[in-house]
């Protein structure tokens, strides 16, 4: 498997190159800002249009990885969908599929700051659930150990290559966006530095997970 594995409060994981996180030991699957329906919240708010496509993308790039890895349990940490009527809005082959996905599964929606309330498309709504030694939250807290967390969509320049990224240091990682039209954040903002240790490591995601020192990046 396309993987980078890391080692967090114990938990042995795989940043996986599509930018999904598996933890084996407990056969779950992470990811982090789908922002499923985008195109439909643009359109709806008078924005951009935007080709109607990308939730279709994003569940299919789902789909591959809960069949590479056959996962039991998903937990998508928040900003599933880019809004609660998106959620609501979405093409009913579209929530079928989500379905399709969700059978035989434990599946949990975290709370995030695009979709702060209960959705009707199955699951469990939680505002953050722990596994063990790890705790899966939206949003990273300051003094956090054995946090996963998303909503900051880090994007790493390496030489000329910018590709989305995990952030890790002892205590935390920061996942990537995993929806297919998801801007970013660069890594070097002031934000990010100020969650991560001086140590910590940028694992680009790609066809090769690629990990750089964070202190190395531009």
């Amino acid at each position: 498997m396309n993987s980078f594995p890391f080692s967090l409060a114990g938990a042995t994981l795989h940043a996986l190159g599509t930018g999904s996180l598996w933890w084996p030991e407990q056969s779950v699957l992470c990811v982090s800002d789908l922002h499923l329906g985008k195109s439909e919240r643009h359109a709806r708010r008078g924005g951009t249009a935007l080709p109607p496509y990308e939730t279709l993308d994003t569940l299919q790039r789902l789909a591959d990885d809960l069949e590479k890895t056959g996962a039991e349990t998903v937990i998508c940490l928040g900003d599933s969908f880019d809004d609660l009527q998106a959620a609501q809005n979405l093409p009913e082959a579209q929530k079928l599929w989500i379905a399709r996905l969700q059978a035989g599964r434990r599946w949990i929606w975290i709370e995030g700051n695009h979709d702060p309330g209960p959705i009707e498309t199955g699951g469990t709504h939680l505002a953050e659930h722990r596994v063990g030694p790890l705790t899966f939250r939206h949003i990273a807290e300051a003094g956090a150990q054995g946090e996963i967390s998303g909503h900051y969509h880090p994007k790493t320049r390496v030489k000329r290559a910018v590709r989305p990224s995990f952030l890790l240091d002892r205590n935390r990682l920061i996942m990537p966006a995993f929806g297919t039209y998801t801007g970013g954040l660069r890594s070097t903002e002031p934000v990010l530095r100020e969650l991560m240790d001086c140590d910590a490591l940028a694992i680009l995601t790609g066809s090769r997970p690629l990990p750089v020192p964070l202190a190395e990046t531009g």
